[in-house]
């Protein structure tokens, strides 16, 4: 019955979509020049339409729905079940998010955007268990009902430096129109550092390709965020030919797992960088990006840590000796077209081994790839395959730390004796119902999840419906 209404929720956004055509604001252009006598079509020729008379869009109001399904049936484990172990019974849990996306131009080159989402559901054992987390549409605050949450809210600015430009194409949090090839572009507001950094076009969107958090970004990247990913923040972002430098400052939470910022704003903060080369390779586009990240907030060591837990013989727990540190990392994100319908992706990433994790996942080291094919082969150009692996390691005080019956944050099984990399293939199919409206099914196989070798391997079959206009 839930299944059913979370399809209807869909197909309503969709059907809104298009039952609302017009549904965006386009300012009118001025009315094109005459063109030169030579050009002017013959009088037994239909005249062509003005291509200028659409200007660009003025405001937009776009929407989502997400409904995603996973199973796993019953795997090995011999060992009990920790606090943040995965269910090593057969287990069923399910995601529901609906998303309204408004923005209106606010003069020249600025844009505002508002995004309210009313989420629902939990990942797979409350969303613990596997640090590559295989349903990226999951967070650790949740509801079984649903629930408002505080929507991201941001203004962008794009200065154009130059004549040559280019069409930009109407998006989810973009307004359509034009903007020149060389620009800087500034963004403030609450909203995700993915949504700037780390992209891929191949991996990047859980409610269209792939699902696990380490493979749609890069693990080891513990980029600044509250539960649903969300932050204070600005970013800059320099475009010029054919390579692009993006830099930002963003506002960490108080705590790991954390629904709040820090106070006051700035008192915890994340720096990053990242340069982006766009290149050709036997004729075929590519984009190579490298990106560091540091982090100056509350954190605690790992061996810290562990000496606190041997001194209270309690397990280890980064409570009482968070104190405020500085660690870093980076991370090789590289993508690149094979032929027009097939592309290849690339990421390694690694971040300081001896301090926890504070906004993302419990990976020190990861690296991840895959392949993306369009359906155009089999006459199907909407529809997307995807097939991807990913390795996370455990640094050696992550290990000492899970043995010692931590846990991080959504991982720890209570007691770690048996360690061994976490080793995730997932793959979908998104099949296009009509336009706008799309159902998936996606699998993963997930082996020592956790770190644990006394537990899994473990199978996770998934379902995905979206759609959005």
């Amino acid at each position: 019955m839930i299944a059913a209404r979370n399809c209807l929720a869909v197909l309503g956004l969709t059907l809104l979509g298009v039952a609302l055509p017009g549904l965006a604001g386009v300012a009118r252009a001025d009315p094109p020049l005459p063109a030169p006598q030579d050009n002017v079509a013959s009088p037994a020729e239909p005249p062509a339409p003005a291509a200028a008379e659409a200007g660009p869009e003025s405001w937009a109001i776009h929407g989502q729905a997400t409904n995603i399904w996973q199973y796993h049936p019953g795997f090995r484990s011999s060992i009990p079940r920790g606090p943040n172990s995965l269910e090593s019974d057969s287990s069923v849990a399910e995601t529901l998010s609906v998303t309204l996306f408004a923005g209106v131009r606010l003069w020249h080159g600025g844009e505002a955007w508002i995004s309210p989402e009313i989420d629902q559901g939990y990942g797979l054992s409350g969303t613990f268990g596997i640090a590559g987390f295989p349903n990226g549409e999951a967070y650790q605050i949740a509801n079984r009902g649903p629930y408002l949450r505080v929507p991201p809210l941001f203004v962008r600015q794009t200065f154009n430096l130059g004549d040559e430009t280019e069409k930009v194409e109407p998006d989810l949090t973009t307004l359509g129109g034009m903007q020149s090839v060389n620009r800087v572009v500034l963004t403030v507001g609450k909203f995700s550092v993915a949504d700037i950094f780390d992209k891929n076009t191949y991996a990047h969107d859980p409610r269209n390709d792939f699902l696990n958090w380490t493979v749609i970004d890069a693990g080891a990247f513990d980029y600044a965020g509250d539960d649903w990913g969300f932050t204070f923040g600005g970013s800059v972002e320099w475009y010029q030919d054919w390579w692009t430098i993006r830099g930002g400052l963003f506002d960490q939470t108080l705590n790991p797992n954390s629904q709040f910022a820090s106070a006051p704003v700035g008192t915890q903060t994340q720096a990053i960088a990242e340069f982006e080369a766009r290149y050709d390779l036997f004729g075929k586009p590519g984009i190579a990006r490298f990106l560091v990240f540091g982090t100056r907030a509350n954190m605690a060591s790992y061996y810290d840590a562990i000496a606190q837990g041997v001194a209270l013989h309690e397990p280890a727990t980064g409570d009482g000796v968070r104190r405020l540190r500085v660690k870093g990392g980076m991370v090789l994100n590289v993508e690149q077209q094979v032929v027009k319908d097939l592309g290849v992706f690339l990421r390694a990433s690694q971040q300081d081994p001896g301090i926890m994790s504070n906004g993302f996942t419990d990976v020190s080291q990861s690296v991840s790839g895959g392949v993306s094919l369009t359906g155009s082969r089999w006459g199907r150009p909407d529809d997307t395959v995807g097939v991807a692996g990913v390795v996370n390691l455990a640094s050696r005080p992550l290990r000492d730390f899970l043995a010692a019956g931590g846990l991080g944050i959504v991982i720890g099984d209570g007691q770690l004796r048996n360690a061994g990399p976490e080793q995730i293939v997932e793959t979908f199919y998104s099949f296009a119902l009509l336009q706008g409206v799309y159902i998936g099914a996606d699998y993963q196989f997930v082996v020592n999840p956790g770190y644990n070798r006394d537990r899994g391997p473990v199978s996770i079959f998934g379902l995905r419906l979206h759609g959005e206009f």
